[in-house]
């Protein structure tokens, strides 16, 4: 048991408030007046509630964000209290600046209870399934060689990263990126991702970005409506095979609660839901270069180790533990309960720190040091390892595209360690302030001649 587990059990209330302040003594938790912590937020960043929950010695504190009231909670038993049982849904749940450029209104995010679970599932068989994640391995394989062919000189490697992984998105869902724009629809979604930790008109720009991927992804979605309907017509049916792997088809024919199709605008989301979340991987598979280079052995362990899959699995899995990602997820409680003494009531704001609970000492010990050997002994309880959510993938809200990216990672890993190349002079520093993080120079890398190579050991630099 762990040490909180005692008085920290989670109590359902069903009781009406006056109810639930008479079993607690009483006591409702005083939503604090003080001064809002915005600018702490964006000053301390990734480390901001570690900062607070070191001062508060325990796993709960209360502040204002945004001038609301707010709750801020991390560790394995939060994680759970967090995506267990419904307690939580997703209105008002993050700031509009982030939701208008990562989820956006109906889609599989923003839903909670059955008609959250309904829209999951086919998430989970499009993202999830063994044959999905074999084809996305493979996709990766055929564009890294493609475009590592083309590259001279130095490049920018998570640039170069967000272009690829655009192709290999489309790809995977069943569009030829020869149809697309690629650069456009890259630029597109990376400016979603870079633009969701920022305000004004740095944001707005970002939200510009995403209505043009919104225009496009809605005429890809009406047109292969359109195909499917003159197959039906014609009276050829697409074959299970066909329909496993073409995602597209299937966001293209999801039907919603009432048994229709989706609506177009919220179909062409879903998709972009699709897309956008696997280019972000790009981010992943940089902190995976900048580790090996600053622990070169890993590289050296891929390259040229005994058991180089299992070794990229336990990098994989560090790199996404201890480098920064997502800083937290918010929640909205749909109902009254009672954790660590305090009571919830609906509509209560809670953040759940996803950084803090990756480098919480009672779960990982010695936190702050890179060691995916670590892995091997890990129980893979999903309330611990945290960079994507937590709990199940396959009915809580955590990303159902989390294994996929684990597939990518582990991939990428493989082919970044057999690659040679140098590292210029550049700052490879991360800003723990900046949301989303990354290595400021975005990690160049010069490619290394043929005949250079062939004849030259791997060294810490690559």
């Amino acid at each position: 048991m762990s040490q909180h587990e005692g008085n920290g059990r989670i109590q359902e209330r069903d009781e009406s408030r006056r109810s639930i302040r008479r079993r607690s003594g009483g006591r409702r938790v005083t939503r604090p007046a003080g001064t809002d912590s915005s600018v702490a937020l964006l000053t301390e960043g990734y480390l901001y509630g570690r900062n607070r929950f070191e001062r508060a010695g325990g796993d709960l504190f209360e502040t204002r964000l945004m001038l609301r009231p707010a709750t801020v909670v991390y560790g394995a038993d939060a994680a759970r209290m967090f995506y267990d049982g419904d307690r939580f849904g997703r209105e008002r749940a993050m700031p509009t600046s982030v939701m208008h450029l990562l989820q956006d209104e109906g889609s599989v995010q923003s839903l909670t209870g059955a008609a959250h679970r309904r829209r999951k599932s086919l998430f989970v068989e499009l993202l999830m399934d063994d044959a999905a994640i074999a084809d996305v391995q493979s996709v990766y394989r055929n564009e890294w060689a493609r475009a590592v062919r083309t590259w001279t000189g130095e490049v920018v490697l998570h640039d170069e990263l967000v272009r690829l992984l655009t192709r290999v998105a489309l790809r995977w869902v069943g569009i030829a990126p020869s149809n697309v724009d690629v650069d456009r629809l890259s630029g597109d979604l990376i400016a979603m991702i870079n633009g969701a930790g920022s305000f004004g008109p740095a944001n707005w720009a970002a939200r510009a970005r995403r209505r043009n991927a919104e225009r496009w992804a809605r005429d890809v979605i009406a047109a292969d409506r359109r195909e499917s309907e003159r197959l039906r017509l014609s009276g050829r049916k697409s074959s299970p095979a066909d329909v496993r792997q073409t995602p597209l088809r299937r966001l293209a024919n999801a039907r919603g609660d009432d048994d229709r199709p989706l609506p177009l605008e919220v179909a062409a989301v879903e998709l972009l839901n699709v897309l956008r979340p696997t280019v972000a991987v790009a981010r992943f598979i940089v902190f995976g270069a900048h580790a090996m280079n600053r622990w070169p052995g890993w590289r050296r362990r891929l390259r040229t180790g005994a058991t180089p899959e299992q070794d990229a699995l336990l990098l994989t899995h560090e790199v996404r533990r201890c480098y920064p990602f997502f800083p937290v997820i918010g929640g909205t409680a749909t109902r009254s309960f009672e954790w660590r003494d305090r009571v919830f009531e609906p509509g209560d704001w809670v953040l759940l720190d996803l950084y803090a609970t990756n480098h919480d000492e009672r779960i990982w010990g010695d936190s702050t040091v890179f060691r995916p050997d670590r892995f091997r002994d890990w129980d893979g309880d999903p309330f611990t390892l945290v960079p994507q959510g937590a709990g199940d993938a396959a009915s809580g809200h955590r990303c159902p595209g989390e294994r996929a990216t684990v597939a990518i990672m582990e991939t990428a890993m493989l082919e970044l360690a057999r690659l040679d190349y140098y590292l210029p002079e550049q700052d490879l520093s991360i800003a723990l302030n900046r949301f989303p993080a990354l290595p400021h120079s975005g990690f160049l890398i010069g490619l290394l001649p043929p005949a250079r190579a062939r004849g030259r050991a791997p060294s810490p630099l690559g």
